[in-house]
Protein backbone atom coordinates (compact mmCIF):
# COMPACT_ATOMS: atom_id res chain seq x y z
CA UNK A 1 0.00 0.00 0.00
CA UNK A 2 1.04 3.61 -0.44
CA UNK A 3 3.73 4.74 1.97
CA UNK A 4 3.01 7.54 4.40
CA UNK A 5 4.64 10.85 3.63
CA UNK A 6 4.51 13.49 6.35
CA UNK A 7 5.38 17.06 5.55
CA UNK A 8 5.45 19.41 8.53
CA UNK A 9 5.33 23.11 7.73
CA UNK A 10 4.55 25.98 10.13
CA UNK A 11 3.02 23.64 12.63
CA UNK A 12 0.50 22.22 10.19
CA UNK A 13 0.49 18.70 8.75
CA UNK A 14 -0.09 17.66 5.17
CA UNK A 15 -0.05 13.87 5.10
CA UNK A 16 -0.10 11.56 2.11
CA UNK A 17 -1.31 8.32 3.65
CA UNK A 18 -1.79 4.86 2.28
CA UNK A 19 -4.93 2.93 3.03
CA UNK A 20 -3.28 1.22 5.97
CA UNK A 21 -5.66 2.20 8.73
CA UNK A 22 -3.65 5.31 9.66
CA UNK A 23 -5.91 7.78 11.45
CA UNK A 24 -5.29 11.48 10.72
CA UNK A 25 -5.05 13.79 13.74
CA UNK A 26 -8.31 15.23 15.05
CA UNK A 27 -9.43 18.22 13.01
CA UNK A 28 -7.53 17.15 9.91
CA UNK A 29 -9.37 17.44 6.61
CA UNK A 30 -9.60 13.93 5.14
CA UNK A 31 -9.22 13.77 1.35
CA UNK A 32 -9.32 10.49 -0.60
CA UNK A 33 -7.95 10.51 -4.17
CA UNK A 34 -8.77 7.75 -6.60
CA UNK A 35 -5.24 7.52 -8.00
CA UNK A 36 -1.95 9.38 -8.12
CA UNK A 37 -2.51 12.47 -10.36
CA UNK A 38 -5.56 13.47 -8.32
CA UNK A 39 -3.61 13.01 -5.11
CA UNK A 40 -0.81 15.19 -6.50
CA UNK A 41 -3.22 17.96 -7.54
CA UNK A 42 -4.87 17.94 -4.11
CA UNK A 43 -1.52 18.09 -2.31
CA UNK A 44 -0.43 21.08 -4.39
CA UNK A 45 -3.69 22.93 -3.84
CA UNK A 46 -3.75 22.25 -0.09
CA UNK A 47 -0.11 23.17 0.47
CA UNK A 48 0.54 23.30 4.21
CA UNK A 49 -3.09 23.07 5.28
CA UNK A 50 -4.06 20.59 7.97
CA UNK A 51 -5.12 17.81 5.62
CA UNK A 52 -4.60 14.12 4.93
CA UNK A 53 -4.55 13.11 1.25
CA UNK A 54 -4.73 9.34 0.85
CA UNK A 55 -4.83 7.40 -2.40
CA UNK A 56 -6.86 4.30 -3.20
CA UNK A 57 -4.49 2.89 -5.85
CA UNK A 58 -1.26 1.62 -4.24
CA UNK A 59 2.14 2.20 -5.91
CA UNK A 60 2.90 -0.32 -8.62
CA UNK A 61 -0.79 -1.07 -9.23
CA UNK A 62 -2.64 -0.32 -12.48
CA UNK A 63 -5.65 1.82 -11.45
CA UNK A 64 -8.23 1.07 -14.15
CA UNK A 65 -9.76 -1.99 -12.55
CA UNK A 66 -9.04 -1.65 -8.84
CA UNK A 67 -11.46 -3.27 -6.41
CA UNK A 68 -12.01 -1.53 -3.08
CA UNK A 69 -11.27 -3.39 0.10
CA UNK A 70 -13.82 -3.04 2.93
CA UNK A 71 -11.35 -0.71 4.65
CA UNK A 72 -11.09 1.48 1.55
CA UNK A 73 -14.87 1.54 1.18
CA UNK A 74 -15.00 2.82 4.74
CA UNK A 75 -12.45 5.52 3.94
CA UNK A 76 -14.55 6.64 0.99
CA UNK A 77 -17.66 6.80 3.17
CA UNK A 78 -15.93 8.71 5.97
CA UNK A 79 -13.86 11.15 3.90
CA UNK A 80 -14.57 14.86 3.80
CA UNK A 81 -13.91 14.75 0.05
CA UNK A 82 -13.38 11.97 -2.51
CA UNK A 83 -11.70 12.91 -5.80
CA UNK A 84 -12.49 10.76 -8.82
CA UNK A 85 -12.97 10.63 -12.60
CA UNK A 86 -16.27 9.00 -13.61
CA UNK A 87 -15.90 5.96 -15.84
CA UNK A 88 -12.26 5.35 -15.02
CA UNK A 89 -12.66 3.03 -12.03
CA UNK A 90 -16.06 1.29 -12.00
CA UNK A 91 -15.69 0.03 -8.42
CA UNK A 92 -15.17 3.57 -7.18
CA UNK A 93 -18.03 4.88 -9.32
CA UNK A 94 -20.31 2.45 -7.51
CA UNK A 95 -18.93 3.39 -4.10
CA UNK A 96 -19.47 7.15 -4.53
CA UNK A 97 -22.83 7.01 -6.27
CA UNK A 98 -25.18 9.42 -4.53
CA UNK A 99 -22.56 10.61 -2.03
CA UNK A 100 -22.29 14.34 -1.38
CA UNK A 101 -18.58 14.01 -0.51
CA UNK A 102 -17.66 12.86 -4.05
CA UNK A 103 -16.15 15.37 -6.48
CA UNK A 104 -15.90 14.76 -10.22
CA UNK A 105 -12.64 16.56 -11.01
CA UNK A 106 -13.39 16.68 -14.76
CA UNK A 107 -16.38 18.98 -14.26
CA UNK A 108 -14.76 21.92 -16.09
CA UNK A 109 -12.82 19.88 -18.68
CA UNK A 110 -13.98 19.29 -22.24
CA UNK A 111 -13.48 15.54 -22.49
CA UNK A 112 -12.44 13.80 -25.69
CA UNK A 113 -14.45 10.89 -27.08
CA UNK A 114 -13.19 7.41 -26.29
CA UNK A 115 -12.15 5.10 -29.13
CA UNK A 116 -15.16 2.84 -28.58
CA UNK A 117 -17.76 5.31 -27.37
CA UNK A 118 -18.12 7.31 -24.19
CA UNK A 119 -15.41 9.72 -23.12
CA UNK A 120 -11.68 9.30 -22.57
CA UNK A 121 -10.85 9.66 -18.84
CA UNK A 122 -7.08 10.26 -19.20
CA UNK A 123 -7.42 14.03 -18.85
CA UNK A 124 -4.36 14.62 -16.61
CA UNK A 125 -1.79 14.17 -19.41
CA UNK A 126 -2.52 17.72 -20.55
CA UNK A 127 -1.04 20.00 -17.85
CA UNK A 128 -3.74 22.60 -18.47
CA UNK A 129 -6.31 19.99 -17.48
CA UNK A 130 -4.39 19.54 -14.24
CA UNK A 131 -4.91 23.26 -13.69
CA UNK A 132 -8.64 22.74 -14.18
CA UNK A 133 -8.59 19.82 -11.73
CA UNK A 134 -6.80 21.98 -9.17
CA UNK A 135 -9.32 24.78 -9.64
CA UNK A 136 -12.27 22.43 -9.01
CA UNK A 137 -10.62 21.11 -5.85
CA UNK A 138 -9.83 24.65 -4.67
CA UNK A 139 -13.41 25.76 -5.28
CA UNK A 140 -14.71 22.91 -3.14
CA UNK A 141 -12.18 23.69 -0.38
CA UNK A 142 -12.47 27.48 -0.64
CA UNK A 143 -12.80 27.95 3.12
CA UNK A 144 -9.54 26.11 3.83
CA UNK A 145 -6.77 28.60 4.67
CA UNK A 146 -4.16 29.13 1.96
CA UNK A 147 -5.93 27.18 -0.76
CA UNK A 148 -6.45 30.12 -3.14
CA UNK A 149 -2.76 31.07 -3.10
CA UNK A 150 -1.60 27.48 -3.50
CA UNK A 151 -4.03 26.92 -6.37
CA UNK A 152 -2.59 29.97 -8.17
CA UNK A 153 0.94 28.64 -7.67
CA UNK A 154 -0.12 25.22 -8.97
CA UNK A 155 -1.73 26.85 -12.03
CA UNK A 156 1.50 28.75 -12.74
CA UNK A 157 3.53 25.54 -12.46
CA UNK A 158 1.23 23.77 -14.92
CA UNK A 159 1.41 26.72 -17.32
CA UNK A 160 5.20 26.51 -17.20
CA UNK A 161 5.11 22.76 -17.83
CA UNK A 162 2.76 23.26 -20.78
CA UNK A 163 5.08 25.92 -22.22
CA UNK A 164 8.03 23.53 -21.83
CA UNK A 165 6.13 20.86 -23.77
CA UNK A 166 5.02 23.31 -26.46
CA UNK A 167 8.60 24.45 -27.06
CA UNK A 168 10.01 20.94 -26.87
CA UNK A 169 7.61 19.44 -29.42
CA UNK A 170 7.43 22.33 -31.89
CA UNK A 171 9.98 20.81 -34.27
CA UNK A 172 9.02 17.12 -34.26
CA UNK A 173 9.04 15.48 -37.68
CA UNK A 174 7.06 12.35 -36.75
CA UNK A 175 3.55 13.05 -35.44
CA UNK A 176 2.10 9.56 -34.92
CA UNK A 177 2.43 8.18 -31.39
CA UNK A 178 2.22 4.37 -31.26
CA UNK A 179 1.45 3.58 -27.61
CA UNK A 180 0.57 0.53 -25.54
CA UNK A 181 -2.97 1.70 -24.82
CA UNK A 182 -5.15 4.70 -25.58
CA UNK A 183 -4.01 6.85 -22.66
CA UNK A 184 -2.38 9.74 -24.53
CA UNK A 185 -5.18 11.39 -26.53
CA UNK A 186 -5.14 14.58 -24.43
CA UNK A 187 -1.36 14.86 -24.66
CA UNK A 188 -1.51 14.18 -28.40
CA UNK A 189 -4.25 16.77 -29.00
CA UNK A 190 -2.40 19.43 -27.00
CA UNK A 191 0.96 18.99 -28.72
CA UNK A 192 0.10 18.13 -32.31
CA UNK A 193 0.31 14.34 -32.37
CA UNK A 194 -2.02 11.53 -33.41
CA UNK A 195 -2.37 8.62 -31.01
CA UNK A 196 -2.42 5.01 -32.20
CA UNK A 197 -3.03 2.66 -29.30
CA UNK A 198 -2.22 -1.03 -29.53
CA UNK A 199 -4.85 -1.77 -26.88
CA UNK A 200 -7.95 0.28 -26.04
CA UNK A 201 -8.66 2.56 -23.09
CA UNK A 202 -7.78 -0.21 -20.64
CA UNK A 203 -4.21 -1.55 -20.77
CA UNK A 204 -5.51 -4.98 -19.73
CA UNK A 205 -7.40 -5.36 -23.00
CA UNK A 206 -5.73 -7.98 -25.19
CA UNK A 207 -5.30 -6.54 -28.71
CA UNK A 208 -6.61 -8.69 -31.52
CA UNK A 209 -4.21 -10.20 -34.08
CA UNK A 210 -5.81 -7.88 -36.64
CA UNK A 211 -5.00 -4.82 -34.54
CA UNK A 212 -1.41 -5.96 -34.02
CA UNK A 213 -1.04 -6.46 -37.77
CA UNK A 214 -2.58 -3.04 -38.42
CA UNK A 215 -0.13 -1.35 -36.06
CA UNK A 216 2.82 -3.22 -37.56
CA UNK A 217 1.78 -2.09 -41.03
CA UNK A 218 1.40 1.50 -39.81
CA UNK A 219 4.87 1.46 -38.28
CA UNK A 220 6.37 0.16 -41.51
CA UNK A 221 4.54 2.42 -43.96
CA UNK A 222 5.01 5.62 -41.93
CA UNK A 223 8.61 4.94 -41.02
CA UNK A 224 7.84 5.08 -37.30
CA UNK A 225 10.99 4.41 -35.30
CA UNK A 226 9.65 4.17 -31.72
CA UNK A 227 6.87 2.20 -30.05
CA UNK A 228 6.04 3.30 -26.53
CA UNK A 229 5.39 0.95 -23.63
CA UNK A 230 4.36 1.69 -20.01
CA UNK A 231 5.87 1.19 -16.59
CA UNK A 232 2.90 -0.65 -15.06
CA UNK A 233 1.94 -2.80 -18.06
CA UNK A 234 3.64 -5.83 -19.62
CA UNK A 235 5.62 -4.52 -22.63
CA UNK A 236 5.66 -7.81 -24.56
CA UNK A 237 3.21 -6.76 -27.31
CA UNK A 238 5.06 -3.50 -27.95
CA UNK A 239 8.35 -5.40 -27.99
CA UNK A 240 6.99 -7.99 -30.42
CA UNK A 241 5.81 -5.33 -32.89
CA UNK A 242 9.12 -3.51 -32.57
CA UNK A 243 11.05 -6.70 -33.28
CA UNK A 244 8.92 -7.40 -36.35
CA UNK A 245 9.25 -3.90 -37.79
CA UNK A 246 12.76 -2.90 -36.78
CA UNK A 247 11.50 -0.15 -34.48
CA UNK A 248 12.79 0.47 -30.97
CA UNK A 249 10.79 0.68 -27.75
CA UNK A 250 10.80 3.44 -25.14
CA UNK A 251 9.00 4.04 -21.85
CA UNK A 252 6.23 6.65 -22.04
CA UNK A 253 4.52 6.94 -18.68
CA UNK A 254 0.73 7.58 -18.58
CA UNK A 255 1.26 8.65 -14.94
CA UNK A 256 -1.66 6.58 -13.73
CA UNK A 257 0.41 5.58 -10.70
CA UNK A 258 3.87 5.64 -9.23
CA UNK A 259 6.31 2.74 -9.43
CA UNK A 260 7.25 1.28 -6.04
CA UNK A 261 10.18 3.14 -4.53
CA UNK A 262 10.12 6.01 -7.02
CA UNK A 263 10.85 9.56 -5.86
CA UNK A 264 9.37 11.06 -9.04
CA UNK A 265 6.32 13.30 -9.10
CA UNK A 266 3.90 14.45 -11.78
CA UNK A 267 6.15 17.25 -13.06
CA UNK A 268 9.33 15.18 -13.22
CA UNK A 269 7.47 12.32 -14.93
CA UNK A 270 6.02 14.69 -17.52
CA UNK A 271 9.47 16.16 -18.12
CA UNK A 272 10.90 12.67 -18.58
CA UNK A 273 8.07 11.91 -21.02
CA UNK A 274 8.96 15.05 -22.98
CA UNK A 275 12.56 13.92 -23.42
CA UNK A 276 11.34 10.48 -24.51
CA UNK A 277 8.98 12.05 -27.06
CA UNK A 278 11.67 14.38 -28.37
CA UNK A 279 13.90 11.41 -29.11
CA UNK A 280 11.22 9.05 -30.38
CA UNK A 281 9.42 11.61 -32.56
CA UNK A 282 12.60 13.06 -34.08
CA UNK A 283 12.34 16.55 -32.58
CA UNK A 284 15.27 18.83 -33.16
Amino acid sequence: MRRIILIALLGFTLASCASQGATPPSGTLRIVAAFYPLQYAAQQVLGDAAASVSVLTPPGAEPHDIELTPQQAGEVADADLVLYIPGFQPALDAAVEGRSNALDVTRNIVELPGPSGGTDPHVWLNPLNMTAIGAVIAERLATTPGVAAHQQAFSAAMDALNAEWKAGTSSCTQHTLVVSHDAFAYLAAQYGFTQEGIAGLSPDTEPSPARIAEIADLVTTQGITTIYYEALVDPKVAQTIAAETGATTALLDPIEGIVNGSSADYVSLMQANLQTIRTGQSCS
